[in-house]
């Protein structure tokens, strides 16, 4: 397994860590033009793009596990089998930087959604914010999250991911009383437009 990984920023002076997980068939540097986005707006972020750590086999694509086969009875399996591996990368770069789970921010899209939420479930300190794109549960929690901000953002039109998804994981987390914010947003599909971007940022300034 090959976990490739680019720096975005790297300031001097670093007040809070920022890492970033794709989507199925995306690379770490695709990525990192989503996190150009943060580090412009947050100069004194540390932003780093990770790679997932194994192929799709098709081209340079990356996974964070195989969706070859996978359905709603197997989906979690397989996220449980590599959320160690995942939680580790979190905890290596919070080391190296010196940066709290309080001051971490972990943004998703699509699978890397799907992991960052999941990851909750076995290590809720782990970050002090997380920005679904287009993500979802595998099963959703039955325990409240403490110490965390989970923003939910989701393109209305999206055939892929459906905002469903976001619309349940938001209702489970007001009757357990998790933090959380909720944005579906007209128009878009499996994506992040300029809109979804700006919602984002609003939560982290």
């Amino acid at each position: 397994m090959n976990q490739d990984y680019i720096v975005v920023q790297q300031p001097s002076e670093v007040n809070r860590l920022i890492l970033l997980f794709h989507g199925v068939g995306d690379t770490a540097a695709g990525m990192a033009q989503i996190g150009r986005y943060f580090a412009a707006a947050l100069p004194q972020a540390m932003v780093v793009s990770i790679g997932g750590p194994f192929s799709t086999g098709y081209g340079d694509g990356r996974q964070w596990f195989s969706v070859q086969g996978v359905t709603e009875d197997n989906r979690l399996s397989r996220i449980e089998a590599n959320l160690p591996r995942f939680i580790e990368t979190v905890r290596d770069w919070q080391e190296q930087t010196g940066i709290s789970a309080e001051q971490t921010v972990l943004v998703g899209f699509s699978q890397g959604s799907i992991m960052s939420l999941e990851a909750l479930k076995s290590e809720a300190s782990l970050a002090g914010h997380i920005i679904a794109f287009s993500g979802r549960f595998a099963v959703l929690p039955e325990t409240a999250f403490a110490d965390v901000v989970v923003h939910l953002i989701h393109g209305e039109a999206d055939g892929v991911i459906v905002v469903g998804h976001a619309h349940a994981a938001s209702r489970r987390f007001q009757e357990l009383g998790t933090l959380f914010t909720l944005d579906s947003v007209p128009g878009v599909g499996h994506g992040i437009d300029e809109r979804m971007l700006k919602q984002a940022l609003a939560y982290l300034k």
